[in-house]
């Protein structure tokens, strides 16, 4: 009986060792300050964005006596959201439904002129980045100095630093949640409540809420959320096509890269000399000669980076560029450069349907009915046989009247012969209309009954009809009387 044992086979000496961790950790990004065009461009927007978001909320708009003032105000308590002049109800979920798409129609456009404009600049998750970033610069200084410090020991400068940058962080984390609390609540009110203690639970939670969310993704996240946690870096590419504007490394001119000697000469070899100041000033750690990349948020800092090395090397700026795939081919044939065309059918179908839309939504929105009627049938019993033989159906009408008084309103049946009615709570008896009163800026529940005669049979559309009786307004409601079939008598 023979034994065959097998051999496996030696490893090399210097095999390199397998990372078999399944969750590779994170490399920390140190983004460089930089200053040029484009820094000064983004300071400028960052401080636009934070001015409205901050102070928006305390622009005041006169609605009247007893109605708020606040400009911008989402009262979900009583269901009404306050845009400058306008009032938008329960009712009114359709205009933030267009609202909404018209937005998402709009970033297609922009993306697909421009790339990711949005995500460079004013983007919420930018916009605190870009300051949480700055207030660490300001403390622990640039990228050389905090790479220096968080590898190094533990020391009584690295710790006074670290515990300043974070409660800083947490302060501006703090007024971040604490103005977005003021776009649900009156803002001069919710201060003085939440400072006296007097505030209501669900402002200290949320407030709390939205102070860690942006602590934690401002702060310790930062490119985190726009690599994995934005949905829109996974479907932006659909958007863009040859023609779009994107952060472009002209590679045509930079390359062969290398590093350069004072006392080498420029020929046979690229403008880039590797320094790598593109990649340390990006806020996502990426190299744009690599490419267009998922990554990449189109901020342009790299082209700021670059121009001040290219600057110092006496060439010429703009090796990292904004351009579009046509002309850079051009460039790297010798051809003639042609155009950027701005009208191309992606962008004028985009701006065709905005045009559209927008003119709906004006029409929208101009053109609401300040009366909403909704009828509910009594679900049992489902018809009353009368003493008299005739049959009656029970009705609940829900009459939003969005002015701020009190109307009244005739009601009046349609598409049935013969019918009348009546409401419980009045001695008035049957009649082919009634007069129902509803109250001002609220809705209104009146319970009408409706009698038929017996000759009715079956399932009969019947039409209610609310009229004003001042303006002569009108709505109209379709529902159904039910009846006995014929069959069944």
């Amino acid at each position: 009986m023979s034994i065959v044992q097998k051999i496996e086979p030696a490893e090399p000496a210097d095999a390199p060792e397998q990372d078999l961790r399944l969750v590779k950790d994170r490399v920390r990004v140190y983004p460089m300050s930089v200053k040029g065009m484009v820094r000064s461009f983004k300071w400028e927007v960052l401080a636009f964005c934070l001015l409205v978001y901050y102070l928006l909320p305390w622009l005041r708009w006169d609605r009247g006596p007893g109605r708020p003032d606040q400009a911008v105000l989402v009262d979900i308590w009583n269901e009404r959201m306050y845009i400058l002049g306008f009032e938008f109800w329960p009712q009114d979920i359709y205009l933030l439904a267009g609202a909404l798409i018209l937005a998402a129609f709009a970033l297609f456009m922009v993306t697909s002129l421009l790339g990711r404009v949005w995500c460079g600049y004013t983007c919420p998750q930018t916009v605190w980045t870009d300051l949480f970033l700055g207030v660490e610069r300001l403390i622990e200084g640039d990228r050389n100095e905090r790479i220096k410090r968080d590898t190094g020991p533990l020391s009584w400068d690295k710790i006074w630093r670290k515990t300043a940058k974070h409660s800083i962080w947490l302060f501006v984390a703090f007024w971040t949640g604490g103005a977005w609390i003021m776009y649900y609540v009156d803002a001069p009110t919710v201060t003085c409540e939440f400072w006296t203690g007097t505030a209501s639970f669900q402002v200290y939670f949320f407030t709390g809420l939205f102070t860690a969310t942006t602590y934690l993704l401002a702060g310790w996240a930062r490119e985190q959320v726009c690599t994995y946690m934005c949905p829109w870096p996974r479907f932006q590419a659909a958007m863009l096509d040859e023609q779009t504007l994107t952060v472009t490394y002209q590679g045509w001119r930079g390359e062969p890269r290398g590093k350069k000697h004072p006392d080498e000469t420029w020929s046979g070899r690229g403008d880039c000399v590797d320094c790598n100041a593109c990649v340390h000033v990006c806020p996502t750690g990426i190299d744009i000669r690599d490419g267009q990349q998922l990554e990449c948020i189109g901020c342009g800092l790299c082209i700021d980076a670059c121009n001040h090395v290219m600057t110092k090397l006496e060439r010429p700026n703009w090796l990292i560029t904004w351009d579009n795939l046509v002309r850079q081919n051009a460039k790297i044939k010798h051809e003639t450069v042609p155009e950027i065309r701005f009208l191309r059918p992606r962008t004028l179908i985009y701006a065709a349907v905005l045009v559209a839309g927008a003119g709906g939504m004006a029409y929208a929105v101009t053109n609401r009915s300040e009366l909403n009627l909704i009828v509910q049938r009594d679900r049992a019993p489902l018809f009353v046989r009368l003493a008299d033989g005739t049959l009656r159906n029970g009705y609940t009408l829900s009459i939003a009247n969005k002015k701020p008084m009190a109307r009244t309103f005739q009601l009046s049946l349609k598409g049935m012969d013969g019918a009348e009615l009546a409401l419980p709570e009045s001695s008035g008896g049957q009649a082919s209309a009634v007069d129902v009163a509803a109250k001002a800026d609220t809705v209104t529940d009146v319970r009408v009954l409706v009698r038929a005669p017996s000759s009715v049979h079956g399932n009969v559309p019947v039409s209610f009809v609310l009229r004003d009786t001042l303006s002569g307004a009108t709505q109209e409601w379709t529902s159904t009387f039910l009846a006995p079939s014929a069959t069944a008598e």
